[in-house]
């Protein structure tokens, strides 16, 4: 049976959420993010603003300087993932075969609906009536055979797109792809691939899979077959919790051990207080940190028991941390996560502070 995925990108989450519900940012060029003054960065950028060349991830400072009278808004990310679920119960009316890949981003699997909607294009335009109508939103969709393809097409005409690409229409469309718009082909493979003269996937097309797997390792398989559109992967609702964790970047540098291990008391406050929440245990308690000029160390410790108790478990990830620092250079970003856990239950937590 040929699959019928949907993948749902909402247009500038973040900041579609804020111009939505305060009517002075409107059609503002506004970036959802951190002080210009403590390292902040840019989490979503309206578009308007993204016509100043101001993207995700860019430092809010520089955001300002592309645009002086530029908005930046706090994230709220309370709010963010309450929209998030909001989103979720609109999917699931139409299918249980859902895989968030973050707050605003989601593949589904219609080959089988709920609702026995005979094709994946009416179901893809009854979730984007849908999100417009209840939460006055947009959203980007797009529909394939696959996963690969799907989150292709949904990039296409953003935003607010909608792009269905058929399983007659899948190799002249890959054909003429550019290959960067692969999934996992990053800055260092590009550029490779361009030495290489490879644009296409036209290009890609022209090496068997051994020269492939030979120029890129063991993605080059994939690669082969991403070039001539086919993608096996499953829409998996269900993840198993491998860890939970806390960190937080710090607005200064700092080498004070004093404040490092307040910081690390209050993250693993946070970390042992989920676990005790949802009656959970772990074996492992990992250190993270980020020194001043951005190289990074972990260390973990993994008990011969399971544990979730706060003064335990501080205690050893307080241990490693006088253990590993030296003091050499300044802590950029300190954080804490436990695995190896006593549980089946879904989904991975993160806390970014």
């Amino acid at each position: 049976m040929i699959k019928k995925i949907i993948h749902v990108d909402m247009d500038a989450f973040y900041a579609s959420i804020e111009q939505r519900d305060n009517v002075k940012l409107k059609s503002k060029p506004i970036i959802v993010g951190g002080s210009p003054d403590a390292r902040g960065v840019v989490c979503a950028a309206s578009y308007e603003a993204r016509k100043y060349g101001i993207r995700s991830a860019m430092p809010t400072k520089l955001a300002i300087q592309k645009y002086p009278d530029l908005i930046v808004v706090k994230p709220n990310f309370r709010k963010y993932e309450e929209v998030s679920e909001q989103l979720i119960s609109i999917y699931k009316m139409f299918t249980d075969k859902i895989e968030p890949l973050s707050l605003d981003e989601c593949f589904l699997d219609v080959t089988k609906n709920r609702l026995g909607i005979a094709t994946a294009v009416e179901i893809g335009k009854s979730i984007k009536s849908m999100i417009k109508m209840e939460l006055h939103l947009t959203a980007s969709i797009g529909i394939a055979p696959n996963k690969l393809l799907a989150k292709i097409a949904s990039d296409y005409k953003k935003p607010d797109g909608f792009l269905v690409i058929k399983p007659h229409q899948v190799d002249s469309f890959i054909k003429n792809l550019e290959v960067d718009k692969l999934w996992g082909v990053g800055k260092v493979t590009f550029e490779k691939m361009i030495k290489m003269n490879i644009k296409t996937c036209l290009d890609l097309q022209k090496f068997s899979m051994i020269e492939l797997i030979d120029q890129f390792g063991s993605y080059g398989e994939t690669l082969y077959y991403f070039a001539r559109g086919i993608d096996e992967r499953e829409v998996i609702s269900e993840r198993i919790e491998k860890s939970i964790g806390a960190e937080r970047t710090f607005t200064a540098d700092t080498d004070d051990l004093e404040v490092l291990n307040e910081a690390l008391k209050s993250y693993t406050k946070i970390v042992v207080d989920r676990l005790v929440s949802e009656n959970i245990k772990a074996k492992t308690i990992t250190l993270k940190l980020k020194y001043e000029d951005f190289s990074h160390i972990t260390r973990s410790k993994t008990m011969g028991y399971y544990i979730n108790d706060f003064e335990e478990i501080y205690n050893i990830a307080s241990n490693l941390l006088k253990e590993n620092y030296d003091g050499m250079l300044k802590i950029r970003l300190i954080g804490i996560s436990v695995s190896n856990l006593n549980t089946q239950n879904k989904g991975q937590l993160n806390l970014n502070l």
